[in-house]
């Protein structure tokens, strides 16, 4: 009787923590790949940090950014060979993502413009091929969204790998890699994110003037 006792003891024992390791809050799993939001974005990772946006340092890579007399960063393009890929972040609200909005809103102002857009099932969902009229002739254009959370980047590539994405090679490790710090400020609902030069960069540019940055100087 006794040994029958110290086993059902132990018996319970062991339900009542089996329960609580069933009760016990799981810690999601970060994703597979980015852009990750700062919250979520794994380390050991050498980044150029431009406020908003991070930009991982990656081979042969190279980050042309535009910006004013403050610092403050008009535009982002990630350069490998013959290939670009256009960054911007901007504010999303909380409860939806709004690529399918934006993703229309192009399409219509390219169609005013005479350039006719097809969308296309890629790796981020629905992209946007375009063929536009430029100074120097027709170019090709792929643009892509990633939605997160109250965040949205928007990715246009230029080159081969706008009608090949598997010619995007380096870029597209670069887009996986790419970090949103949003902040906690509110802000309005597509209004660009802020950007802004490292301040070590800043103190060599002049006014004004596009600054070719590698990542690994952050």
């Amino acid at each position: 009787m006794i040994f029958s006792r110290k086993r059902a003891d132990r018996h319970e024992r062991t339900d009542v923590r089996d329960a609580n390791e069933l009760e016990a809050p799981v810690t999601p799993e970060p994703p597979a790949r980015g852009p990750y939001d700062a919250s979520e974005a794994p380390g050991g990772v050498q980044r150029l940090d431009l406020g908003s946006l991070q930009i991982p340092a990656v081979p042969d890579v190279e980050v042309r950014v535009q910006a004013d007399q403050q610092g403050v960063i008009q535009q982002v393009v990630l350069v490998h060979g013959q290939n670009a890929l256009q960054l911007g972040v901007f504010a999303a609200p909380r409860s939806e993502g709004i690529w399918d909005e934006v993703r229309e809103e192009i399409r219509q102002s390219l169609f005013s413009d005479g350039a006719a857009a097809q969308e296309v099932t890629g790796e981020y969902g629905t992209e946007l091929h375009a063929r536009v009229r430029t100074p120097d002739g027709l170019t090709d254009l792929r643009f892509v969204g990633i939605d997160g959370p109250r965040w949205m980047v928007r990715g246009v590539y230029q080159g081969e790998a706008a009608t090949n994405p598997a010619a995007a090679g380096p870029l597209a490790v670069c887009l996986d890699g790419l970090v949103v710090d949003r902040g906690q400020e509110a802000k309005p609902v597509r209004e660009p994110l802020p950007l802004r030069l490292p301040r070590e960069v800043a103190d060599q540019a002049g006014p004004g003037e596009g600054v070719p940055a590698a990542p690994g100087e952050a």
